[in-house]
């Protein structure tokens, strides 16, 4: 059985680096055959956001849209903060927010941390 990450992810691409590295860590687990959840909370939210991510890279990093791509191309599951997002008027979730991401609230990141064998928060 492989095992199982939940990386949260809680800046937004008002800090590159902090926003990248999470994607990194969850594509190089997921090339590694685990198991990837990504939970976005607080400004890690609006990394869903469609166009959000146009030109945002870190230095020495891949563009962050190109890592947000091949992890949700490669199966990654991909948890938004309900709260955090109304917090931040992003009010019509249905078309702001890219393909494959699940809305939800507190217990479903329980849930995912429970679930998995390491959870590791940038």
């Amino acid at each position: 059985m492989a095992k199982k990450y939940l990386f949260m992810a809680t800046h937004g691409i008002e800090d590159p680096e902090r926003a990248t590295l999470p994607l990194a860590m969850a594509n190089a687990a997921l090339a590694g055959d685990k198991e990837v959840v990504l939970g976005l909370q607080a400004g890690g939210v609006l990394l869903a956001r469609i166009g959000e991510l146009a030109g945002v890279q870190a230095e020495r990093f891949p563009p962050l849209q190109d890592l947000f791509n091949a992890f949700m191309e490669a199966g990654g599951t991909l948890l938004v903060c309900a709260p955090c997002l109304m917090a931040r008027g992003v009010d019509d979730m249905k078309t702001q927010l890219v393909a494959g991401a699940q809305v939800v609230g507190a217990a479903a990141f329980v849930s995912a941390a429970d679930d998995a064998d390491h959870v590791m928060v940038y």
